[in-house]
């Protein structure tokens, strides 16, 4: 009990600084608008993660993200569905039923096979 034996990579939250409006023509712009009508947006920077060019190069392209997101364990489950076979195989276990019945009706041993 107790303790994290999972070995999970610690999540980086970054530097708020380095999200900057200025870097965004889409908010940019919004941010004129705004200003046109005389209102501001204080809160515009937290939508910068969404159009900042900078920042999409570290998410790599869409196709790789849907990849890495799809089969993130495949290699993981393929291994333990090898260790199982394997497991299984040496341990001769048999998962036939021991009646013979096989969902050919049920207490009518003479009509199988």
């Amino acid at each position: 009990m107790g303790g994290d034996h999972h070995h999970h990579k610690a999540i980086t939250v970054p530097d708020w600084r380095i999200y900057k409006v200025e870097n965004c023509k889409e908010l940019v712009e919004v941010e004129r608008a705004l200003s046109r009508v005389g209102l501001k947006d204080p809160w515009l920077r937290n939508e910068v993660w969404r159009f900042d060019p900078a920042i999409h190069k570290t998410w790599n392209t869409r196709s790789q993200r849907l990849w890495k997101s799809l089969f993130r364990g495949f290699p993981l489950g393929l291994g333990l569905t090898i260790a199982t076979v394997a497991i299984e195989k040496a341990l001769k276990v048999d998962y036939h039923d021991p009646r013979g019945i096989h969902g050919h009706g049920h207490g009518h041993h003479s009509e199988h096979h």
